[in-house]
């Protein structure tokens, strides 16, 4: 019995020490399975923190790309409207040169020299007239363009423009306010008095087209410079 007793408190003893080394493993094992989520939660803590630093980069980056894109925008729009605008300067400036052909409302002027007494002076006074009334385009003959330099001299039975001789009946066609350049023609002392007291006649007809296709030709400046 003694012997027994001995070997049953023994037997005890070794599981006590059994089940101490057990319990000392699930607790260090606790430990450890406690400190792991802590850490993972401060990575994941940390990698959230990166990505918020990411997307404030990539907001500050697509502000940035939405300014440049409005920028050139702007510039784009604002070239464009420049040269739009150029264009409509140069065509503008074409017209008033006679180096492009135009169309629009006006009148057709028929002048009548039954006595052959109309002279130079007379069709400057007739294109003059036109002008103070609007005139934007005007030719005669359909082959003599006006502009600012053309010049009007008397010749052997004809009126010469810019040196190329033009026989009547003169037909001087204007592109402009179609009432205006037909008051301008017909008013008391104005031209067609004046052609009709040198024996001439004149017949005006306004026209919702009028198609001017002769060019002036152009010619450099001999002495007028750009002023600086």
């Amino acid at each position: 019995m003694p012997e027994r007793k001995v070997r049953g408190q023994v037997i005890v003893a070794l599981l006590l020490a059994v089940l101490g080394f057990a319990v000392a493993v699930q607790v260090r094992a606790q430990d450890r399975e406690g400190i792991y989520p802590g850490a993972r939660r401060s990575e994941l803590v940390q990698l959230l923190d990166s990505l918020d630093a990411a997307n404030l980069r990539a907001d500050r980056q697509i502000a940035e790309l939405e300014a440049t894109k409005r920028e050139l925008q702007t510039s784009t729009n604002a070239t464009q409207t420049a040269q739009q605008e150029a264009r409509e300067e140069a065509t503008t400036l074409a017209i008033l040169a006679g180096t492009v052909a135009a169309t629009g409302p006006g009148v057709a002027i028929e002048i009548q020299d039954q006595k052959g007494s109309i002279s130079a002076a007379t069709m400057l006074n007739a294109v003059e007239e036109l002008r103070d009334a609007g005139a934007e385009a005007i030719e005669v003959n359909d082959t003599a363009r006006i502009v600012a330099q053309t010049y009007f001299a008397d010749g052997d039975g004809s009126i010469t423009i810019d040196g190329a001789p033009v026989r009547p009946p003169y037909l001087i066609e204007a592109i402009g306010s179609p009432q205006t350049l037909s008051v301008a023609v017909s008013f008391p002392g104005g031209l067609a008095d004046e052609v009709e007291a040198l024996g001439g006649s004149v017949f005006v007809a306004e026209a919702d087209a009028i198609d001017i296709t002769a060019l002036s030709q152009q010619r450099a400046p001999e002495y007028a410079q750009p002023a600086p």
